[in-house]
């Protein structure tokens, strides 16, 4: 059956969506931490649909919510007055962290980012915006434009001028040698002099975290530190907070509080795991930034009130259930297990993360060098264990990303790091 739907996947789809695994995985439903797939196998799921899934599969006070809300209107654009929009951006802007806070929903991070650097390049009167390496921000035109990471750059045209700062990964680079003050120094004093040799950009936008780049970061107050010489000379700051929000990173509500010595970003943009599967996406902004658009805008789709309830009801039950004490906690007891497990493994050049977003990079034994295959070769084992993960990475998708939902327990996070720690060690 799932040779079938392959076929018909190739036959009507681009060859540039991309699929996991040898023999592609058709999953037919979840529950909690679970999934099970067309052949009635089941697995413990530790990247939750691209860290979509935040809560958990079929959470009953979303399913509800869903129902209910879909029995009354399921849609009606922008311009009308829409209850459930409003009622969940009053509590989104009261997380932001970002006084005077305005919010503005899309459908999916893409489109988040997309309408910030809009916001950002209009109200700073420049086209020019500053990115971090090995970064990813989307796949729309300007979203790519901005993407630091060549797997998933597929052109080099752009609308606006991209300049490429250092700091994102913290064990590669020029830097890497450095202690942490150092590191975070000498960021700086390449920022400063980059902003030297161009005319003021418009923006910085930093994922906190790296996603799709590996879970990579830089030492905690980078971004305090850039905001601080950023400020100085009015470029703005945007928290792709897509990956990072919601409390994943277990220590922190948003990805920008472990750089918070300076306050809040100008903007933060957020998508994926509010929803908890639903399309939700959108931009937190200051009013004066919000607001500095001459024109109409509108979103068709943005905030329709099924996914708009959805998200008020995932959020209710993540803030409820303390889901980023969660986080914190089970995450750094899996966070030890792996590294416990990957001290026995060459192939494993660092485990790294924070809260239930780790990375385990892979590197041929005795070297630096990217290692793909052994990636996909675990990814591969793990599967094989009942256990689903992802890849990414800067180098040649040579990490391995877990992110489970947020709901894990220590029982689940055990069975996972078994598995995995049984699928590191079947490569070498």
């Amino acid at each position: 059956m799932n040779d079938d739907l392959l076929g018909r996947h190739r036959a009507v789809l681009p060859d540039w969506l991309a699929l996991y695994y040898d023999r592609p995985l058709e999953i037919t439903h979840g529950e909690g931490r679970h999934v099970w797939d067309a052949q009635g196998n089941r697995y413990l799921d530790f990247f939750g649909g691209i860290l979509t899934t935040m809560t958990a599969h079929a959470l009953p006070e979303v399913t509800k919510a869903v129902t209910e809300q879909a029995g009354r209107i399921i849609h009606s654009s922008t311009l009308y007055l829409n209850r459930p929009m409003v009622d969940l951006a009053e509590r989104i802007a009261q997380l932001s962290g970002i006084p005077d806070a305005r919010v503005f929903f899309t459908t999916s991070g893409t489109e988040a980012n997309d309408t910030a650097l809009l916001l950002a390049t209009t109200y700073r009167r420049s086209n020019t915006v500053l990115a971090m390496r090995n970064s990813y921000h989307g796949r729309s035109f300007s979203s790519v434009g901005i993407t630091g990471n060549r797997g998933w750059s597929p052109t080099s045209l752009s609308p606006l001028q991209t300049l490429y700062v250092h700091g994102g990964v913290r064990g590669r680079g020029p830097f890497a040698e450095l202690d942490d003050y150092d590191y975070v120094a000498a960021c700086v004093d390449d920022l400063k002099d980059l902003l030297g040799h161009t005319r003021p950009p418009a923006a910085l936008i930093a994922e906190p975290i790296q996603g799709v780049g590996g879970f990579t970061s830089p030492p905690d107050g980078l971004y305090a530190a850039f905001r601080e010489v950023l400020h100085e000379r009015g470029v703005l700051w945007i928290s792709d907070e897509v990956q990072t929000g919601w409390g994943r990173t277990g220590e922190h509500f948003w990805g920008w509080q472990a750089h918070a010595r300076s306050g809040p970003p100008d903007m933060l943009t957020f998508a994926k795991g509010i929803g908890n599967g639903m399309s939700i996406g959108g931009v937190v902004a200051r009013a004066e930034i919000m607001n500095c658009l001459d024109a109409n805008s509108i979103s068709t789709f943005g905030g329709t009130q099924i996914t708009m309830a959805a998200g008020l009801a995932n959020l209710n039950y993540l803030l409820e259930h303390d889901l980023q004490g969660n986080a914190r906690r089970v995450g750094g007891l899996l966070i030890e297990r792996l590294r416990a497990a990957a001290a026995h493994v060459p192939a494993v050049r660092e485990v790294r993360g924070r809260g239930l977003m780790i990375g385990i990079e892979l590197t041929k034994p005795g070297t630096d060098e990217a290692d793909p295959a052994a990636a996909s070769a675990v990814l591969e084992a793990a599967r094989a264990g009942g256990l689903l993960i992802g890849k990414g990475g800067g180098h040649d998708t040579s990490a391995l990303r877990v992110a489970p939902p947020l709901s894990l327990n220590v029982a689940e996070a055990e069975e996972g790091a078994a598995i995995l720690e049984d699928a590191l060690r079947s490569i070498q």
